[in-house]
């Protein structure tokens, strides 16, 4: 099947996206496999999806779907088992639920389900695809003819090397320990864990616990929420209209650059979300 580029919805004000109204979209071909997407949104500054793939699935590359983008793309594991690659360099990594992966412009990646159950990953990725990032970009880069899934230099002198291979790894995994902590609000009402955080993008998990609601604010970026436990709603300002939506488990939640918005927990239970922000999550105010 020859190259479809993918579908780009875009929202001009703060737009609720139940999961049943993502825009799916199926790509590659048999040499490097089919994807099944959910795209819930693709602005301007920021691109969001989830994934599936079932047991055993995979992708690669061929020569029309080129998985090498000019982008910083961060993974979020949702459920089943991916066993993410570079194979420029050998490098192979394993996660589970609820680990991150992040790699950055010029990184070739393939993607394996060896889980029993199906994978399913939520994509973050900025600059996004409008902006020449994607499928326009990879098809300017020679196609990678020989991938390699091991680092034979390794064999003879492990665990020894592991700062070796840590050191020139071009994908990060990140795992709670890892992630920057901040309590957000005069009260520490909003607990987030930061995993990534770029001039490009800024990703992470937040936490709002029962009868709770966050302070209004802002960012210098596009913001995408995605619930992943829990119920939350969200209320936005936006032209002088107030926005108000009810989240449940795969929604989303897309915020306009600037606009001014809070989260409420109106449940008996805690709410844990998945945040990403492009470019910059600091209001312009606040920016270093």
């Amino acid at each position: 099947m020859s190259y479809v580029q993918s579908p780009r919805p875009r929202y001009d004000a703060p737009t609720y996206i139940p999961s049943n109204a993502a825009v799916r979209h199926l790509w590659g071909d048999e040499v490097s496999g089919e994807v099944a997407d959910r795209i819930y949104v693709s602005s301007d500054l920021i691109h969001q999806l989830v994934f599936t793939l079932p047991p055993g699935g995979a992708f690669r590359h061929s020569t029309d779907y080129r998985t090498i983008f000019a982008a910083d793309e961060v993974y979020y594991v949702l459920s089943g088992t991916l066993v993410l690659s570079n194979p420029e360099r050998g490098e192979v990594h394993l996660l589970h639920p609820g680990e991150y992966a992040f790699f950055r412009k010029d990184t070739w990646h393939h993607g394996f389900s060896y889980g029993e159950t199906e994978l399913s990953v939520l994509e973050i990725f900025a600059p996004p695809p409008s902006q020449g990032t994607s499928s326009a970009y990879a098809r300017t880069k020679d196609l990678l003819q020989s991938p390699s899934y091991s680092q034979d230099d390794l064999i003879g002198c492990w665990p020894m090397a592991q700062d070796v291979a840590r050191g020139r790894s071009s994908i990060r995994i990140i795992r709670e320990p890892d992630l920057l902590w901040r309590l957000e609000g005069k009260h520490g009402q909003l607990l987030l864990g930061i995993a990534v955080s770029t001039e490009h993008l800024t990703v992470g998990t937040g936490y709002l616990l029962p009868g709770k609601r966050s302070e209004m604010h802002s960012h210098g970026g596009d913001e995408i929420i995605y619930l992943l436990s829990g119920q939350m709603s969200v209320r936005s300002l936006h032209g002088g209209e107030q926005v108000w939506a009810e989240l449940s488990p795969g929604d989303a939640f897309y915020v306009p650059q600037g606009c001014p918005h809070q989260y409420y927990n109106l449940s008996g239970t805690q709410a844990r979300f998945i945040f990403g922000v492009a470019p910059s999550y600091l209001p312009d105010k606040e920016r270093p």
